[in-house]
């Protein structure tokens, strides 16, 4: 005959039975955290290749910007073309207004000569003949003649100054020619100045002396119809 069971084994018979109902939960849990605890470890480790040598993860390719060799000026006027165009504020000041040919004082040169304004050109330039490098103070410095060609009994005026680089001049349909750039102080009508200029040949051209944008831009604005406004200060 069977005995009937006692309390205590219905007691132990009931914690069996919860225990085994709450095992399921347990696991889900412990299978959480695992997860969790494996993906971190396959980040850590290294991507490998072929032949188990870590494999290098490709980056975002980075496009390198551009450098421009400031001493070719074909370069660098390509490099302003491309700049975009952004708009400014007119200053309240009125801003004198010159003419697309005027006369200019030169630091070192008694009598006025002729320059042109052109924006079409990137860098003032100006006629200079027997150019001769040479040191002064442990500096490289230019020694030339400055006199108008194209002017009869023009007077030929020596003239030092520091170099300040030498400039690649691309011509079109021939080799690249190397130039001296030489920095000048001028005067025009009541404004002074200083600009880069580049020992040039112009004996073929009207004007001795040529002033680009680089200059023209810290000078106010041009009348490309009219001549000889620096002295008269029209404003604008």
């Amino acid at each position: 005959m069977f005995h009937k069971p006692s309390a205590m084994t219905f007691s132990l018979l009931a914690v069996l039975l919860v225990a085994w109902g709450a095992f399921p939960a347990i696991a889900q849990d412990a299978e959480k955290k695992e997860k969790p605890a494996e993906e971190a470890k396959q980040e850590a480790e290294p991507v490998t290749a072929a032949g188990g040598k870590p494999k290098e993860v490709e980056k975002p390719a980075e496009k390198e910007a551009e450098e421009i060799d400031p001493d070719d000026e074909a370069a660098a006027e390509a490099a302003e073309a491309e700049t975009p165009a952004v708009a400014r504020p007119v200053p309240p000041e009125p801003i004198q207004v010159y003419g697309w040919r005027e006369k200019i004082l030169i630091d070192g040169i008694e009598n006025a000569i002729y320059a042109k304004l052109d924006t079409g050109a990137y860098t003032s330039s100006i006629h200079a003949e027997e150019k001769e490098l040479f040191e002064r103070d442990g500096k490289k410095w230019v020694r030339f003649i400055v006199t108008e060609p194209r002017k009869k009994d023009s007077p030929r005026v020596p003239i030092e100054a520091p170099l300040v680089r030498i400039a690649r001049i691309k011509n079109p349909g021939a080799e690249s020619e190397t130039r001296e750039v030489v920095r000048l102080a001028f005067k025009i009508g009541e404004r002074k100045l200083r600009g880069d200029f580049t020992l040039n040949n112009r004996s073929n051209m009207n004007s001795a002396v040529l002033i680009g944008r680089t200059t023209i831009r810290e000078l106010g604005w041009i009348d490309p119809s009219r001549t000889n406004l620096a002295d008269k200060k029209i404003m604008r």
